[in-house]
């Protein structure tokens, strides 16, 4: 079964939930239920019918997807209400799997669920890009999109999300403590995504 948190007090919230079942990390995989954590983690907690507001999908499917995660350790049942108005929140702020395993069915659910996630990544930023013309000019100039291509060792690479998980680890806090958010802060979704160029040669041609 998969690493589930421990049932945690009101306001508090483990940090990760790692999954390592592959039928944790299939089910994980389905879009809505991404959704729905997604929600949950910045909006909830809240019940099946408020979360098939939120998504547009019926009551009865966000109750069963609701369950299923559930099953898998992602959300648990809040305190109060009671059938499909009983509400749900997340039991961590993240979600971690297995960059490599050496149990092929694990590696296989696992790039399955890396994939499915990039996709919702993307189309998450190509909303933002249709959007951002509404935005007033600070956060339009603000606003970050490019690449870097870098020559790095495996090593360096793993040096490098270190050195980036502990510049954003000080603003993690605010959103389970409003007290600490600065005025005119708002949500900002930052994506970390560096991947091996295969078609690129392993060292610099001699001019």
């Amino acid at each position: 079964m998969p690493e589930t948190s421990e049932p945690h007090p009101e306001g508090e919230q483990p940090r990760s939930i790692r999954l390592t079942d592959p039928r944790a990390l299939r089910a994980y995989a389905h879009p809505l239920r991404m959704t729905l954590v997604g929600l949950l983690r910045s909006s909830g907690p809240f019940t099946a019918t408020k979360a098939a507001e939120l998504t547009g999908e019926s009551v009865a499917s966000c109750s069963y997807h609701l369950r299923i995660l559930a099953k898998y350790g992602l959300v648990e049942e809040a305190p109060g209400g009671k059938g499909r108005e009983k509400p749900w929140r997340a039991t961590a702020r993240y979600t971690e799997w297995p960059e490599y395993s050496e149990d092929a069915t694990v590696a296989e659910a696992a790039d399955a669920l890396t994939v499915a996630v990039a996709e919702r990544y993307f189309e998450r930023v190509t909303r933002a890009m249709e959007r951002r013309h509404t935005l007033p000019r600070e956060w339009r100039e603000a606003e970050q999109f490019g690449d870097s291509l870098l020559y790095l060792t495996p090593e360096e690479l793993t040096g490098l999300g270190e050195r980036m998980d502990a510049l954003l680890r000080p603003f993690e806090g605010r959103e389970s403590d409003p007290s600490l958010m600065p005025e005119g802060a708002r949500a900002v979704s930052i994506l970390r995504i560096a991947h091996l160029e295969q078609d690129v040669p392993h060292h610099r041609e001699a001019e």
